[in-house]
């Protein structure tokens, strides 16, 4: 137990002890306390010592002999252990901890710390280091000797732990103790208790955490950054250099003994004092960069030894991967540290070190990016800036400070992307090859990857950018991040790089995504197409992007059909196009509504999706009538953008809207019954509509109101009725009686002023007349629409002789066009209303005959859609009722008229031959009788009601009824044979006699009139 001392240190002890006042022991007493201390026995008794007595012995000693401090501290271990003994029996048995204090060695311990503190405080440099590696190696042996204890927490309850040991006297004793050692060696010495900390912590780690965190915690800035030095210089001492920097932490803290402790030390103190870790981390990291201090020659800091700071940049690399926390409470600031000057000065200090030894750091760097938890997104614009070459096309970041810089940071993102590569398809020791088995499912969470979940749409936004090589690393991460996320990263990645897209060659980015997920994700595109009718649904896109969103899947499925019409090039993008359009048909209902949105760009994208999207095989029935009415709308309104948008290139956009409208109609009528139906139903009504008249050339104000003059408002006159009453008497009558009369006085300000609104532009409305028709017709004969009575199925086929007559007007669609005529134009008739009555008796339908007329006045295109009509024969006797109406009409103006001539009453005459010409066409006529229009502007007025006569009569004896007509196989056509209506010759008598009136003016009409 014998210690040899210095005779400086010996010479400090005796001047703390000639301070005490307890030094009064005579040799003989002194030699007798010895022999007391070394035997256990009483001198002077004769008896064994206590442990109280012992203690005492023991504690007198040390104040009176300096030599027999080692011995007396190595036997004060005991009277802890044996304090910190009962102290856990008592709370094991009692369960009440405040009855420990009633230990018989507390006041012995108590004497203890007051010795030590005293001899601490009068001559600290003799006594702190030891006091300070004795009491925390005791503070260690006491942890782990009693870890297993009922009574004490498990080691990772660090509070409860805490809370434990500083209630017991021993342990609070040497805390306390060490505490002191620790203030008093900051100035002149903390390298030796750091050390003994960490020793310590080394040797009985976990059970020692406690320890730690509480001094941390007194001193965290001491700690922290001694705790570095010291773990920086056995770092350089075992493992560096010539050992491999090693990726998992775990053989690296085996060999580097220490490292593991600094680890421990600074996790704890991470919670509390995050902020000051990562100050001193930076600045250890900046300060190795740095040229070095001009130190003085008794200096020992780490910053003055060369072959230290060559060793920080790997020591922090391995301190970083051993402790997570530690590498996200730095990796942010770090990389914002890392400007231009600071690559330069890393690259100067990394180049002089071996190629193995590079190899293996930056094999670390990239273990530890990849398992970097925060500040991803932000090292991965890092290297991708730093690593892209300088280009003088594209305006990429600042260029790379030094050309060996950007090819290092190249190299370092080329082995991320195969690290994380092998990360994500690994799989474990017997997985299955299908993806999609519980055991491929197990894979290794990669916090790098599951940061980037939420910033794939930055990542998208960057690859599309197409940047020389950034976008090729970009897209191959954004591939592993959807196959590390699972389908919803990667229908998110696949649907924003649908909606970024602006070109084609960023458009193909998609499909070169699409390609290897496909492999792995089944359904990926239809789950992309729903994702962004989600977003559709939530208004989360702007107009610019649900634009760019339509017009790319638009661009997807036209790829499709140019490869049909090409050299048939098929391949993966023509099974992704596809794809694409069988998943948007399921969503046509949802995309319809943006026919109609208020952004011209939007709506004119959405009928160009929809005008070459692939109607689904089976629909609901509410979902087909949507779309019919949205596409009808949007025809009506892109009509009336064409004629306000002029030329140029919203002109250029508003034709093509008009001719997908066009088509999609066609394609809508041809799908189903229902559909064909609805379609010529919601065209003829929109066409008639009040709101859409003015584009056909329509009448804007009611029927039957004549237009006011308009004139100028008067002038508020400002009297009151009682005024204007009293001036037609003394007194005004308000007697109440039958007989009392008032004036009303002037209502309002005057007539109303009707605004006169422009007259349309007549080529204007030919246009429009004529995409109508054509619509209207295309939906008529469209294929696959069927017959009245079923034969007229064969009607779609031709003579070959003629191949390019255009296919006939079915009977069925034509029907719903005159139905639906009727239903608008006089909703009271009803559909028995076929045979005609004599003329005479039309008077008794006068009212609504003025109506039918004003209906063809104010709408001219009521005349072509009867021609359609005719040209689906029989279809237009269900119009018979109209036809009747408005031919009573003209007769009672024929009859009125007073003109020399029929071209006086221009709208009546060209009514008149419209009327004759359309029902010979429908063939409700004879040719004899269906001709008789072209002689009407050269007669009369009466004459022109004769020859009307005749074809009321005729028609009147030989009623409308569908059944006359039969189909005609050859014609793909009904027609009717008039040789069964008997003779046509007395119909034809006032004809002639016309005729024969007007010779001078009829002669070259007169073969027309030949039974």
């Amino acid at each position: 137990m014998s210690t040899v001392f210095g005779s400086t240190i010996m010479k400090a002890m005796q001047t703390s002890h000639s301070h005490t006042t307890q030094n009064v022991f005579s040799p003989q007493e002194l030699s007798l306390e010895i022999k007391s201390f070394i035997s256990g026995v009483d001198q002077n008794q004769g008896r064994k010592l206590s442990v109280r007595e012992h203690a005492r012995c023991a504690v007198r000693l040390l104040r009176s002999v300096p030599a027999c401090r080692g011995a007396v501290l190595e036997h004060l271990r005991g009277v802890y252990d044996e304090h910190v003994s009962a102290f856990l029996h008592h709370l094991e048995m009692e369960g009440d901890g405040n009855s420990a204090h009633s230990s018989n060695l507390e006041d012995v311990i108590m004497e203890v710390h007051g010795v030590l503190s005293e001899f601490i405080r009068l001559n600290p440099r003799a006594w702190a280091p030891l006091v300070s590696s004795w009491a925390v190696d005791l503070l260690g042996q006491l942890s782990s000797k009693h870890a297993g204890r009922r009574a004490a927490p498990h080691s990772s309850s660090l509070n409860e732990l805490l809370q434990l040991w500083m209630s017991c006297a021993a342990t609070r004793s040497l805390m306390e103790a060490y505490s002191q050692c620790l203030a008093a060696m900051l100035a002149w010495c903390p390298d030796a208790c750091v050390d003994a900390l960490l020793d310590t912590s080394v040797q009985h780690s976990p059970y020692f955490d406690w320890v730690v965190a509480h001094i941390g915690s007194s001193f965290p800035g001491t700690i922290i950054s001694r705790v570095l030095a010291c773990g920086l210089k056995d770092f350089c001492s075992h493992g560096y250099p010539g050992d491999k920097l090693g990726q998992g932490g775990a053989d690296k803290g085996s060999r580097v003994p220490k490292i593991g402790s600094v680890v421990g030390i600074l996790g704890h103190l991470a919670a509390r004092h995050s902020d000051s870790i990562r100050r001193e981390l930076l600045r250890m990291f900046q300060d190795s960069l740095s040229p070095p201090p001009m130190s003085s020659s008794g200096s020992s800091s780490w910053e003055s030894s060369a072959q230290l700071r060559r060793a920080t940049v790997p020591f922090l690399l391995q301190l970083a991967a051993l402790s997570p926390s530690l590498l996200g409470a730095v990796s942010a600031e770090l990389v914002e540290s890392l400007r231009p000057p600071v690559l330069l000065q890393l690259q100067v200090v990394l180049q002089g070190l071996p190629r193995e030894e590079l190899d293996n750091m930056l094999g670390l760097a990239v273990h530890l990016i990849s398992q970097s938890p925060a500040g991803g997104a932000r090292v991965l614009r890092f290297l991708a800036d730093t690593a892209t070459p300088a280009s003088v096309i594209i305006s990429g970041p600042t260029p790379s400070p030094n050309e060996g810089v950007r090819e290092a940071c190249d190299r370092l993102l080329q082995m991320l992307l195969l690290h994380l590569h092998k990360l994500v398809y690994n799989r474990p020791e017997g997985a299955e090859v299908n993806p999609h088995s519980p055991a491929a499912q197990t894979r290794r969470v990669v916090p790098f990857l599951e940061e980037l979940q939420s910033h794939v749409g930055e990542l998208c936004a960057e690859t599309l950018r197409l940047e020389r090589k950034r976008h090729l690393w970009l897209h191959q991460l954004l591939c592993l991040l959807s196959v590390y996320g699972g389908p919803s990263v990667a229908t998110e990645a696949l649907c924003q790089l649908l909606t970024q897209a602006r070109n084609p060659e960023e458009l193909a980015l998609a499909w070169q995504l699409h390609s290897p997920l496909s492999a792995c994700l089944p359904g990926l595109l239809p789950a992309a197409v729903a994702r962004c009718v989600a977003q559709i649904h939530t208004h989360t896109l702007g107009p610019r992007q649900l634009r760019q969103l339509l017009l790319n899947l638009a661009s997807a499925m036209q790829s499709q059909e140019e490869e049909r019409r090409g050299a048939g090039a098929g391949g993966a993008q023509a099974s992704m196009a596809v794809q694409v359009g069988a998943a948007v048909s399921g969503h046509l209902h949802n995309f319809c509504p943006l026919l109609l949105h208020g952004d011209l760009g939007v709506s004119h994208s959405a009928v160009r999706l929809l005008s070459c999207s692939p109607l689904p095989r089976a629909a609901a029935p509410a979902h087909l009538l949507l779309v019919c009415r949205a596409t009808v709308t949007h025809f009506f309104l892109a009509l009336r953008r064409r004629g306000e948008g002029g030329k140029g290139r919203d002109g250029g956009q508003v034709g093509e809207a008009v001719n997908c409208s066009v088509s999609l109609l066609s394609r809508l009528a041809a799908y189903s019954s229902l559909t064909l139906k609805c379609v010529l139903q919601q065209l003829v009504e929109g066409a008639l509509h009040k709101g859409n008249s003015d584009l056909f050339g329509g009448q804007t104000e009611e029927m039957g109101v004549e237009t006011l003059v308009s004139l100028a408002p008067t002038q508020d006159l400002g009297a009151s009725l009682l005024d204007i009453n009293c001036k037609f008497g003394t007194t005004v009558n308000f007697s109440g009686s039958v007989w009392s009369v008032f004036h009303a006085g002037v209502i309002g300000k005057g007539l109303k002023v009707r605004t006169a609104k422009p007259h349309p532009d007549p080529a204007g409305v030919i246009q429009n007349v004529q995409t109508l028709l054509a619509v209207t017709v295309q939906c008529c004969s469209a294929p696959g629409v069927s017959g009245g009575n079923g034969s007229l199925n064969n009607g779609g086929h031709h003579p070959a002789s003629d191949p390019e007559e255009p296919p006939p007007i079915s009977a069925e669609a034509a029907k719903v066009v005159a139905v639906t005529l009727v239903e608008n134009i006089c909703p009271d008739v009803a559909n028995g209303e076929l045979s005609w009555p004599p003329e005479e008796h039309a008077r008794t339908t006068v009212e609504r005959d003025i109506h039918i007329r004003r209906c063809f006045e104010a709408h001219p295109v009521l005349f072509p859609l009867l021609h359609v009509v005719a040209a689906g024969r029989p279809a237009l006797c269900y119009c018979s009722a109209v036809l009747r109406g408005l031919l009573a009409t003209l007769l009672a103006h024929w009859e009125a008229s007073r003109e020399a001539s029929a071209v006086d009453s221009p709208w009546h005459l060209q009514a008149s031959c419209l009327l004759v010409s359309c029902m010979g066409e429908g063939q409700l006529l004879p040719p004899v009788l269906a001709n008789v229009h072209e002689a009407f502007p050269y007669l009369t007025p009466f004459e022109v009601r004769l020859l009307l006569l005749a074809v009321w009569e005729y028609v009147r004896g030989n009623g409308p009824m569908p059944q006359k007509f039969v189909f005609s196989s050859e014609k793909g056509l009904f027609c009717r044979d008039f040789s069964r209506d008997g003779d046509v010759a007395r119909y034809v008598a006032p004809i002639h006699s016309v005729l024969h009136k007007n010779i001078d003016r009829l002669g070259h009409l007169c073969w027309r009139f030949q039974l």
